[in-house]
This record gives C-alpha cells, sequence and structure tokens, in this order.
C-alpha cells in the first residue's frame, strides 16, 4: 500500500480541513450543543429529526442509553425496555455530564455532520497509519508519525467530548481548534516527507526563520480570534442575534491585539515574499500565502465594517486555518532544499 500512501494522505488532510469547516459552521450557528451527549447524538447513531422523538412515548421500545427529554432535562434509558402506559422514572437514570437540555433539528443536524466528517477524517488516518509501513525499513520517522495521527485524531475526539460535556466552554473550544491544526502540520509533514520528486529549491536559513515566525504568529492569531469570537457570542447572548452592529461594541483589549497583529502579519509576508521572489528561490506557495492573506484581510473588514455578512465568520477562520497550513508546509519545503537528495 505504500504507492497508495500520500493520496491517503491527502484525503486524510481535506477531511480534516473539512472538519474544521464544519466546526466552523457549527460555531457560526451555535450548533455546539446540537448533540448534548457523546459519541452518540441523544442517544442515537442517527440523530432525531422532530421533537416527538425525544417525547416520552407510551407502548414504545428503549434501547439502552437512548435519551428522552422530560421537564427540561435529559434521561436516559437504563436498559432496553418497553414502555406501559404511564410514565415510569424507574426506568431512566438523569444524565449527569450537564444540565443542557433543548433540542433544535437544524443544530443537531448540523453538530452531528461535525461529528461525521470527524469520524471519516479518524478513519482515513487509520488507513493511513497501515500503509505507512511500507515505509518501515526505509524511513521508520514515516510509519511513528502516522501512528502518532491516529492517536491525535483520538485525542482530538475525547477534546471533542470534553466540549460538549463542558457546555462549550471557551478555553477548551480554543484547545479543540489548536489540535485540529496540530494535525494538519502532522499531515503536511507526512505528504512533503513522501514526495518522491522535489522541485530545486534554494535554501536560505534567514527565509527559513521567517517563515517559521510567520507560521507561529499566524497560530497565535487563530488563538486570539477565538477569544474575540467568545466576546462576540456574549455580546450576542446579550443583544440577540439581530443587532448585529453591536457585537463589536466596546471590545476587549484581545480584539485589538487581534487586529494590530494583522498588520505584522502582512508586512512580514510581504517581506518574505519580496525575498524569496528577488533571490529566485523558487517557492512560489509563498504567492498562495499572499493570497489568503488577502482574503483574510477582506473578511475580517467585513466583519468589522459591514455588520458580520452571512458565513463571513467561518470564511476568515477556515482561510485562517489555510494560511496557517500554507505557510507550514513552506517551512518544511525550506528544510527539505536544505538536506541532500534521496529516494524514499
Amino acid at each position: 500500500m505504500r504507492k497508495h500512501f500520500r493520496k491517503i494522505a491527502k484525503i486524510s488532510l481535506v477531511l480534516v480541513y473539512l472538519v474544521i469547516a464544519a466546526g466552523a459552521i457549527v460555531r457560526m450557528t451555535g450548533s455546539g450543543m446540537g448533540c448534548p451527549d457523546w459519541p452518540k447524538c441523544f442517544g442515537y447513531y442517527i440523530p432525531p429529526t422532530e421533537a416527538s422523538q425525544l417525547a416520552w412515548q407510551a407502548d414504545h421500545f428503549y434501547e439502552k442509553g437512548q435519551v428522552i427529554i422530560v421537564d427540561e432535562s435529559l434521561r436516559v434509558a437504563k436498559q432496553d425496555f418497553n414502555t406501559s402506559e404511564t410514565y415510569a422514572e424507574t426506568h431512566w437514570e438523569p444524565y449527569t455530564k450537564h444540565a443542557y437540555a433543548l433540542f433544535n433539528p437544524w443544530h443537531t443536524w448540523i453538530e452531528f455532520i461535525n461529528r461525521l466528517f470527524g469520524a471519516l477524517a479518524g478513519l482515513a488516518t487509520v488507513f493511513l497509519a497501515v500503509a505507512s509501513f511500507g515505509y518501515w525499513k526505509r524511513k521508520r520517522t514515516i510509519p511513528i508519525l502516522s501512528v502518532l495521527t491516529v492517536f491525535a485524531m483520538g485525542f482530538q475526539a475525547w477534546l471533542g467530548a470534553t466540549v460538549v460535556y463542558s457546555v462549550l466552554e471557551p478555553a477548551k473550544i480554543t484547545i479543540h481548534m489548536v489540535m485540529a491544526l496540530v494535525i494538519v502540520a502532522m499531515l503536511l509533514f507526512l505528504i512533503q516527507e513522501t514526495k518522491e520528486s522535489a522541485q530545486q529549491l534554494k535554501f536560505n536559513k534567514t527565509i527559513y526563520r521567517l517563515l517559521l515566525l510567520a507560521a507561529i504568529i499566524s497560530l497565535v492569531q487563530i488563538v486570539l480570534g477565538t477569544q474575540v469570537r467568545q466576546f462576540i457570542d456574549h455580546q450576542i447572548d446579550l443583544v440577540g442575534t439581530s443587532e448585529k452592529h453591536l457585537w463589536l461594541q466596546d471590545p476587549t483589549i484581545v480584539f485589538y491585539v487581534h487586529r494590530s497583529f494583522s498588520i505584522l502579519v502582512v508586512m512580514l509576508n510581504v517581506f518574505i515574499g519580496y525575498k524569496i521572489i528577488n533571490e529566485a528561490l523558487g517557492y512560489q506557495k509563498i504567492k498562495w500565502v499572499l493570497g489568503l492573506i488577502l482574503l483574510e484581510i477582506v473578511s475580517g473588514m467585513a466583519m468589522n465594517y459591514l455588520d458580520f455578512p452571512f458565513s463571513s465568520q467561518p470564511i476568515h477562520l477556515i482561510l485562517a486555518s489555510f494560511l496557517f497550513g500554507t505557510q507550514f508546509y513552506l517551512v518544511l519545503e525550506v528544510l527539505n532544499a536544505k538536506r541532500s537528495p534521496k529516494t524514499l
């Protein structure tokens, strides 16, 4: 399966980015608690579509673990059983992870699709790990990192569960996002390491350090952005979804730091682009970086000055994750240019 390794790695990378995109949409629509339990959704592998499915029903068969809503709280079936004509509390136990007990079919299915993409990405990394052992004799770093990627996906799934159990605690959402980018970096490393014919690129120590700094700053920007998003969520709770012009009223210092850092991001990456082009180093993906930064600025300005046009928030986050991935891949290209040619 070694010949299919890079293809599987690329599919895994696409799926992880789909998870990031789906997560951004979950955040935009407020669907994070659409499935209040984990890994199932209201106790089902395929979630309900109507509130009536979560109401207690007479003469109905319930499986162990299925969930109903009673008196605005979740109840979990203790075992498989058939109901009688009257509700019997003895068959049920309260859900103890949290007290959230609302059902919105749109939120439920948006969150379910997010989890589905996560499961597909996890499965893809398992196939990746299996395929990686074709490299065992030539370069053991590849199978070792591939297996670690599987564990990273498992850890990410656990983080997703803790986010739900905490009822969307902001700090845990931020960690969840950063972990997704760590997985992106791991997959990009595997893709770069198994590239059979590399373009002739010139190594430049200064460019390497600047690219690494740029990638780190982008990661910091993403973390700051999640904190700004936390403030906006708080504002939405206060003023409602219709008063978009008030969402950024009297923002915290984090917003100003995030906005100021964007100036540094632009200046640093423009300088890197100038150096790469002027010295003919050959790193063409710097053009992708500059293009993504331009789109990122446009989406950020749209949110600030046009009162958050529809989908501008997830687009802003998705572009940021693409930017970090591209910058990290450039760092890997510079490192690869430093090494002597080799065959895997």
